[in-house]
């Protein structure tokens, strides 16, 4: 499957938004757009304020264009805010979910541990950081990759505040779904609706 690899300080300037907190130090060297003219005053259409709207959504949790239409689509047949849906499709992937609960510093770390096969849903191994979690949902680190130096490191470092939604035991490796994010439980700074005007085209 293809990703992105180049810089990811680039794709925050573009957006105008820091879109990963590792970054922060080069975003704020340079809070502007990349190229000659990225410092200049550039009138911006309604269509390009909305689709860096759903470029910057994107970049966040590392999907591409074809599996981002996948995700509007079940958003708009589910009931329900189709905004808010989509935001609540996104935040339940297992590779969010590990980064949430603080047990990967980086989403891209985070969809790289699931990928190796570090982690068990219910007692069940997945390594598909897309596979979405429902309520009650348990999430545990196998046993063999405990004590694996990312783990490790991103418990040890990351100061990150987990979500109301999660319930974390680092100790045991455990996190527990108690529920499904509501919109105020998404401390995403994305105007959701302007990507929802995008997609009704």
């Amino acid at each position: 499957m293809a990703r992105y690899t180049g810089p990811r300080t680039k794709r925050s300037r573009r957006a105008r938004q820091l879109l990963d907190e590792n970054k922060a130090k080069y975003f704020d060297r340079r809070p502007y757009p990349p190229g000659q003219h990225g410092r200049g005053r550039i009138r911006e259409s309604q269509y390009q304020i909305q689709l860096r709207e759903k470029q910057k959504l994107r970049f966040m949790y590392g999907v591409l264009e074809k599996q981002f239409r996948k995700y509007y689509r079940n958003a708009v047949k589910k009931s329900g805010i189709t905004g808010t849906n989509l935001l609540v499709i996104l935040e339940s992937r297992l590779d969010n979910v590990v980064y949430r609960a603080g047990l990967a510093s980086t989403r891209p770390q985070a969809r790289q541990l699931v990928n190796h096969g570090h982690f068990l849903v219910n007692g069940k191994k997945v390594d598909i950081p897309s596979y979405e979690v429902r309520a009650g949902d348990v999430v545990t680190v196998k046993e063999r990759s405990s004590e694996i130096l990312p783990i490790q490191h991103a418990i040890d470092t990351v100061g990150r505040t987990v979500p109301e939604w999660l319930d974390v035991q680092p100790d045991k490796r455990i996190i527990t779904v108690t529920q499904l994010p509501s919109r105020e439980q998404i401390d995403t700074d994305i105007k959701e609706q302007l990507i929802i005007e995008l997609y009704s085209k």
